[in-house]
């Protein structure tokens, strides 16, 4: 008898990732509810990423494993391609240099099913030996106003998300012009339209690899990229409990303190004093914001440049 399946395409976007690529996979394969499908886009390495990908093949199990490869165009072109070659009905969202412990897709699709248009779960943050838990339950309870929340604190880890397809691709996908914040915009426009509920429940079921160089590394391009996404979404604050003005203040103070603390931990004073200078103007633009209704994006259509593909 066949092995049984969830309806399932795991998004894999992979850049520079040879050596963590079999890994990841292999938490795939090893769900006790494996996907229908995982779908690896190689973005532009040059490592063999691709060809380390296609050499999983053989322990994928019922898992049918699609590969492709196109120019580097960023993390979230490399997801987007993978989403419009997803044929399932539900997307789960999973970094090459990261995995998933056993459990995962069967305890998700399970608080899924309760009307949810995404869930998500705790994690572990892995760095060599140390593991420390991330506990993303606690800050989704934490806000009367779970979006209001995830707008504050940005608590969502990407390789824990299990989202509705549909949802995805109505949203518009992810922002290709963010170098970074586009996974935390991307669940910001997901759960933007009204009704649109999601859960983050109290299991650590993944496990996040902190890699030296990785995107979390360019501190000022994710704080430009985080004020961005502030600005974007501040104008949804208005009229929900806890949001506002101070929803706003706390996500830029929020993002600064974040920046700051890494300038510190690497020593680069001159950028700690630029980034408080701008701190305020930057804060002005975000209570601007609150006065505007951002319109969302147009829906993820099929990309036209297709470079290499294999199945």
């Amino acid at each position: 008898m066949p092995e049984r399946t969830a309806p399932v395409s795991v998004i894999i976007p992979a850049y520079r990732a040879a050596a963590t690529i079999a890994r990841a996979l292999r938490s795939v394969a090893a769900q006790t509810l494996p996907p229908r499908e995982a779908v690896v886009v190689d973005d532009g390495s040059a490592d063999g990423t691709f060809e380390a990908a296609e050499a999983c093949r053989g322990f994928m199990g019922a898992t049918t494993l699609k590969v492709f490869r196109q120019p580097n165009r960023g993390a979230g072109a490399a997801r987007n391609r993978a989403i419009v070659e997803a044929t399932q009905p539900v997307l789960a969202f999973l970094d090459a240099d990261d995995e998933w412990l056993p459990a995962k897709l069967e305890r998700s699709l399970a608080h899924l099913d309760q009307g949810h248009v995404l869930v998500a779960h705790n994690g572990w943050i892995v760095d060599g030996e140390a593991r420390l838990l991330n506990d993303c339950a606690a800050r989704f309870r934490a806000c009367a106003d779970p979006f209001v929340g995830l707008y504050k604190r940005g608590f969502l880890d990407t390789c824990t998300v299990v989202a509705r397809r549909d949802a995805i691709v109505a949203a518009g996908g992810f922002d290709e012009t963010l170098p970074n914040a586009q996974d935390f915009e991307m669940w910001l426009a997901v759960l933007r339209p009204p009704g649109a509920r999601f859960l983050v429940f109290d299991e650590a079921l993944s496990l996040y690899h902190l890699v030296p160089g990785s995107i979390m590394s360019y501190t000022r391009r994710r704080l430009e990229c985080c004020h961005t996404v502030a600005c974007r979404y501040a104008g949804d604050m208005r009229g929900r409990p806890g949001g506002g003005l101070l929803a706003v203040l706390f996500r830029e103070v929020a993002i600064h303190r974040e920046a700051a603390t890494a300038y510190i931990g690497a020593g680069r004073y001159a950028a700690i004093v630029s980034t408080t200078l701008r701190a305020p103007i930057r804060l002005i633009e975000s209570l601007r914001a609150l006065d505007r209704t951002v319109l969302p994006r147009s829906p993820l259509g099929r990309h036209d440049q297709v470079c290499s593909r294999s199945e």
